[in-house]
């Protein structure tokens, strides 16, 4: 962090992510009612923590939008962004979702969850024979085929079966216009049937008399109010592809709905984000299909871990912390930041504050999660809460290094 003209840091700023069910009292960190300081406490290892009451607040406010955008609408909850079971259970019983899988396994899990297989929606890529033997075997199961081989071999082994393409509008955008979460544009993407190949596409489903009942796009990941021009162009070149399915009920607008990491960033408007579905899709006699995950469970979750060590190399002061990157490899991958905060404050006004490093326990240089960023002084055994940890965490854990360990606890 620069120092200011007189040597001292420049001011801070308030902390942007504070909202009803996640802010100070009296120095310490509350989150979903809990003294988060005292819920660490409790598990001497790391641990993941979520709001059953955020994760619904989330459903409720996006469940509004799509109504307002005029169209009739479906959710699917990404799994892949968390698959902790009672997470999962939590969202069967609220009765107002289905879930988005992409492996067989996933299909196992969600059904043990209490989801039943109409309400599943398969989307994956680079799908072995054994995975589509797996898939296949719950008629039920809506399928949307990511690639020509997908359509020949569901085609070769269920002729006359409904299905979805996953098509590639060529155009696409992410977090912070992050090239590495944008999946569809410039570079090409293993995602999706692009505009020349989609004659064949079409094609090898009349072959088999399969009928195309859903057209699904996914173009990024995290996208927030300042990429929804962009979003918007996706939309409708992906729109495009309609004019060449009689049958189609269904546009799957896929998921990657954002959320601020950082300050600074503008929360996703979700009145434009429902007005260009509604001025796409609205009035066409077609339901749309929302595939969110993180815009459910990323904010509702923190990883919680332990200090164990301050130590001052060189210019840099690092905070030794008990948990590393393959806990939460998100942020080293995809560069989303899951900000550090401090459970327990007692110098609110920030006079002490100072830059530090914030470095995992796992023995890569890369394993940090924060560099120059203010924190009060801390120490051994204090407990530093990381947010925006809800989504894309557990599910992409590692044991890398045997360091695997952690505690998931849903509240």
């Amino acid at each position: 962090m620069p120092k200011a003209s007189n040597g001292s840091l420049p001011a801070m700023s308030a902390d942007w992510w504070v909202r009803d069910d996640l802010r100070r009292e009296d120095g310490r960190l509350i989150f979903a009612g809990q003294d988060a300081a005292a819920l660490a406490d409790q598990y001497d290892r790391p641990l993941f923590v979520y709001s059953g009451a955020r994760i619904r607040a989330n459903l409720d406010r996006l469940r509004g939008a799509l109504a307002a955008s005029g169209c009739d609408h479906r959710l699917y909850y990404a799994m892949k962004c968390n698959r902790f079971p009672p997470l999962l259970r939590m969202l069967a019983e609220t009765g107002a979702i289905g879930i988005d899988i992409c492996s067989p396994d996933e299909l196992d899990l969600a059904i043990a969850s209490g989801i039943p297989a109409v309400n599943i929606s398969f989307t994956g890529t680079s799908v072995a024979n054994r995975d589509l033997d797996r898939l296949l075997a719950e008629p039920d199961l809506h399928i949307n085929c990511d690639s020509l081989s997908q359509i020949r071999r569901i085609g070769e082994r269920t002729p006359g079966r409904a299905i979805g393409i996953r098509v590639n509008p060529g155009y696409g955008t992410g977090y912070g216009d992050n090239e590495r979460l944008s999946y569809a544009g410039e570079r090409t993407s293993k995602f999706g049937i692009y505009r020349e190949q989609w004659a064949e596409a079409l094609a090898l489903a009349a072959a088999h008399r399969l009928t195309i009942t859903t057209i699904h796009f996914h173009v990024g990941c995290g996208y927030l109010s300042q990429q929804l021009d962009a979003w918007g162009r996706a939309v409708g070149a992906a729109a495009d592809f309609l004019a060449d399915l009689p049958d189609a009920r269904t546009v799957n607008i896929g998921g990657g709905l954002g959320l601020p990491h950082k300050a600074g960033d503008t929360p996703l408007d979700l009145d434009r984000w429902a007005a260009i579905i509604g001025r796409h899709f609205g009035g066409r006699g077609l339901t749309v299909a929302v595939e969110p995950g993180d815009y459910l469970v990323k904010d509702a979750g923190l990883l919680l871990l332990s200090v164990v060590g301050v130590e001052r190399k060189r210019d840099t002061l690092f905070v030794a912390v008990d948990g590393g990157f393959n806990l939460h490899p998100e942020p080293a991958h995809y560069g989303l930041p899951c900000e550090p905060v401090a459970c327990v404050v007692a110098d609110p006004d920030r006079t002490a504050w100072q830059p530090v490093t914030l470095a995992g326990n796992v023995n890569e240089a890369l394993d940090l999660w924060a560099e120059d960023h203010p924190m009060p002084p801390l120490a051994e055994g204090d407990r530093i809460a990381l947010i925006n940890a809800g989504g894309y965490g557990s599910a992409m854990s590692s044991n890398h290094c045997m360091r695997g360990d952690f505690f998931e606890l849903l509240i």
